[in-house]
């Protein structure tokens, strides 16, 4: 497609911003991520632009400023496998990739390595469990990070359900998250349609509480329950007391029931400014780069990659090689294959 048929098709618009947004929410958050907030503050003040990881940045020191982390490769992985797959993943092909693609970080001295369920899944399976057992355990937000080009490969719906499930299967095969990330998939399918905020957060409930019934039981609180539980109280909070309350109440660790509902809870507030929402996320401290990334992905589904400044969306594009336009038709070619399907 040319630049010119981009612009007259308002789903490119759409599934381009949700690959936009995800990218440029991860690369605010990569200097600000594992910190506490208080030193963020100390150091940083409140992010509104990209910076460049310092020296003693946990996972990213001396990266610069605008670089993305593992949430944006890790979704392009996931992007490039479902458009070759006609949507769908291959559990296998999909877990050569990601022990490929720690091994050149690992070449290139980077801590940015695979998370917790994922890095003891693979293990699992290279030690020769089976995929449908590997990711039994997996309940952190590894699978709702990367899962936006899944959203933007399907229409809402069972299928999408079951692609979250098959992109899932081998790292995160537990209700917790599979739900967490059929939120976040579901959320950014429904901007893609054209849904608004409160239609992609509909969705975002609906989808994670079906998720709920896939995969293998673990013990822990439910997405969509504590997302609905926060967010009449969190509308009523100035910015400072709102900010407070993600990061002391909700949570913004790596676990799924933390980090999805603070995402969700940002997309809500950040409607009307989506970029200064992403702002906020990478200012919270924990695990920022993720909960602005997911946040980034919805947003830039509902308002499109112009919610997002000209200059930034630059920025994050060239400084990390990335060719988001070419992915975003691709799966835009999936998504309208199987809708013809039906």
């Amino acid at each position: 497609m040319t630049a010119a048929q981009d612009a007259a098709d308002p789903a490119f618009e759409r599934a381009y911003g949700a690959l936009v947004g995800l990218a440029i929410g991860d690369a605010l958050g990569m200097p600000t991520q594992s910190m506490p907030r208080e030193r963020i503050r100390e150091r940083y003040g409140r992010i509104s632009d990209f910076v460049d990881g310092a020296a003693d940045q946990p996972i990213a020191p001396g990266m610069a400023a605008a670089s993305v982390t593992d949430d944006t490769d890790q979704a392009m992985i996931v992007a490039r496998l479902i458009s070759d797959g006609s949507g769908s993943i291959d559990a296998h092909a999909f877990a050569e990739q990601l022990i490929a693609w720690e091994q050149a970080m690992l070449e290139r001295g980077s801590l940015d390595l695979l998370g917790p369920s994922t890095n003891a899944a693979l293990a699992k399976l290279q030690a020769g469990v089976s995929v449908e057992e590997t990711g039994r355990s997996g309940t952190t937000n590894g699978a709702a990070m990367r899962i936006a080009p899944v959203g933007v490969a399907h229409p809402r719906g069972e299928r999408l359900i079951d692609a979250v499930v098959e992109a899932g299967r081998v790292t995160h095969n537990t209700g917790l998250g599979i739900s967490a990330a059929c939120a976040i998939a579901a959320a950014v399918s429904a901007g893609v349609d054209g849904a608004d905020t409160a239609g992609a957060l509909e969705a975002a409930d609906a989808a994670a509480r079906e998720g709920e019934t896939r995969g293998h039981w673990v013990a822990g609180a439910s997405v969509p329950a504590r997302f609905n539980a926060f967010r009449r109280y969190a509308k009523g909070l100035g910015t400072e007391d709102f900010e407070s309350f993600l990061y002391e109440v909700v949570g913004t660790s790596v676990q799924s029931q933390e980090s999805v509902v603070a995402a969700l809870l940002l997309v809500e507030r950040g409607a009307e400014f989506p970029f200064d929402a992403l702002c906020t996320a990478a200012s919270l401290g924990g695990d920022t780069d993720t909960v602005a990334a997911m946040a980034g992905a919805v947003l830039g589904a509902v308002h499109g990659a112009e919610a997002f400044p000209d200059a930034a969306v630059r920025r994050v594009l060239d400084i990390n090689g990335l060719d988001l336009a070419t992915l975003a038709r691709r799966l835009l070619a999936v998504r309208r294959s199987s809708t013809k399907m039906r």
